[in-house]
């Protein structure tokens, strides 16, 4: 069941968060370009505002094409944004996003590999993680890699900094429309070990034992939501 204390955000918030610089325009040339990124900026946008803390760095699991990155560092200042992927090939993406801004905008802070099952993670103390971020991971990777993102927050997170997940969830062992029902089935016929996860199930006792506790889930368009745990 979701938080008591920890009631959803109104409908009405995320409708009038603009779609921000520079998702608004055009591609940079030879960016990787999601138009799920562009989707749900905004609305990831006007949740993220409410949650995350007014300093220090947010760490971007999975910060594939750079769209993210770009946008939510430069609306978001003075918090710094470091973007991870586990692919060195696709953080190509993240600086032509990034040159999109304009001159006096933030920027994200250079890329890094990251590995989020890994046991080690790339970072360091004067990083100053305040936040970590996984946006449309863990469905198409391994169940390995949503425990590594648990692990790896409740390891760099002080207590009462926020891990921030969004994308599909199971809710209660039931998908929550039709097309994630058969957007499940089509993830895992490409990989068995990939799959929506189970919010009650699967996400939440394995935060708990990892030292993280549920602070909110947000309904979000699309049949996707944000769920906001905290370091205890």
């Amino acid at each position: 069941m979701d938080h008591p204390s920890a009631p959803d955000l109104t409908p009405a918030r995320l409708e009038l968060e603009p779609v921000p610089a520079p998702l608004d325009g055009p591609a940079p040339p030879d960016a990787e370009d999601a138009p799920s990124a562009r989707r749900n900026a905004g609305p990831l946008l006007a949740v993220l505002r409410g949650i995350l803390p007014g300093s220090g760095t947010v760490l971007e699991i999975g910060a594939g094409t750079g769209q993210h990155a770009a946008a939510f560092a430069a609306a978001l200042a003075p918090l710094r944004w470091l973007p991870t992927d586990p692919q060195a090939s696709r953080l190509a993406s993240v600086p032509l996003w990034a040159d999109a801004l304009r001159p006096q905008a933030a920027r994200p802070l250079p890329a890094r590999v990251l590995d989020a099952a890994a046991a080690d993670w790339p970072l360091k103390p004067e990083d100053d993680i305040r936040a970590v971020l996984a946006t449309n991971v863990i469905h198409i990777a391994p169940w390995s890699v949503a425990k590594g993102i648990l692990a790896g927050a409740a390891r760099w997170l002080a207590p009462g900094d926020p891990l921030v997940f969004y994308g599909p969830f199971r809710r209660n062992g039931a998908h929550t429309s039709d097309g994630n029902t058969q957007f499940d089935s089509s993830l895992r016929a490409q990989a068995p070990s990939w799959g929506i996860r189970d919010l009650e199930s699967e996400i939440v006792p394995t935060a708990q034992a990892a030292g993280l506790d549920l602070d909110r889930v947000q309904a979000m368009p699309a049949n996707n939501f944000t769920v906001v745990l905290r370091r205890r």
